[in-house]
């Protein structure tokens, strides 16, 4: 599911707080600094951000899905076997970071202990963000293996980005082609599992369990997996 948009006032902050982060990183200083170049009362923006940086960073993600969500609806992707469009849907994420040391600075903060929870959830959402994208209808236990799986991928993506300083980015393109390649290889000896009748004992009694899992919807609990919606 994703996220609503972004408030105003939060977009702001975020904008504000971008010429800080490369030197302060998402801290309680860079919060402050937005807060005074934006011209907003701090008591204010904790109010509408009472995470404080935390929550900058979160709105800062967000913000780069969004524009990600975009980017994908405007490209021409009539023609493309799906597993090119999941790697241009990768590679658009990429292209709308307009800071790669904010980027940096936010895969820091979101690897410490306490902080690696709010970074699945993100990377969860920028993965959710694709498949919803994309046109995914699948409503049973595939809309989980889907994400998890695109989770794992676009992680491997931004740490290998990060160190990129091929020309162009060709190295993250190749990197990309190399993970769509070994999720697709994947997904075919999944298939071959399930068609092989020696295996059916096995597969059936998990098949009939998995059948069971149904995708979040936004009539229930907020709070189940998939649906993510922390205050930032």
């Amino acid at each position: 599911m994703m996220s609503a948009p972004i408030d105003p006032v939060l977009e702001e902050l975020v904008t504000a707080a971008l010429p800080h982060v490369a030197f302060d990183g998402w801290s309680e200083s860079t919060f402050q600094a937005a807060a005074s170049d934006a011209g907003i009362d701090l008591q204010r923006a904790k109010s509408i951000c009472p995470r404080g940086a935390t929550g900058l960073a979160i709105a800062y993600h967000r913000r780069g899905d969004a524009a990600m969500v975009a980017a994908i609806k405007a490209a021409d992707m009539q023609g493309m076997r799906f597993r090119d469009k999941v790697a241009l849907a990768i590679r658009l994420r990429l292209s709308v970071i307009d800071d790669k040391e904010a980027v940096r600075r936010g895969t820091t903060l979101f690897a410490l202990p306490h902080m690696a929870a709010d970074g699945a959830k993100l990377i969860w959402g920028t993965a959710d963000a694709i498949w919803e994208a994309l046109g995914d209808t699948s409503r049973d236990a595939n809309w989980y293996t889907k994400r998890l799986t695109l989770s794992g991928v676009y992680s491997a993506v931004v740490l290998y980005w990060l160190g990129d300083d091929s020309l162009d980015g060709q190295a993250t393109d190749s990197f990309i082609d190399r993970r769509i390649d070994n999720v697709m290889q994947f997904e075919k000896l999944k298939a071959q599992v399930r068609a092989n009748a020696l295996l059916k004992p096995l597969t059936g009694p998990l098949g009939r369990a998995m059948a069971a899992v149904k995708a979040p919807s936004s009539t229930i609990d907020p709070d189940l997996p998939g649906i993510w919606r922390d205050p930032t």
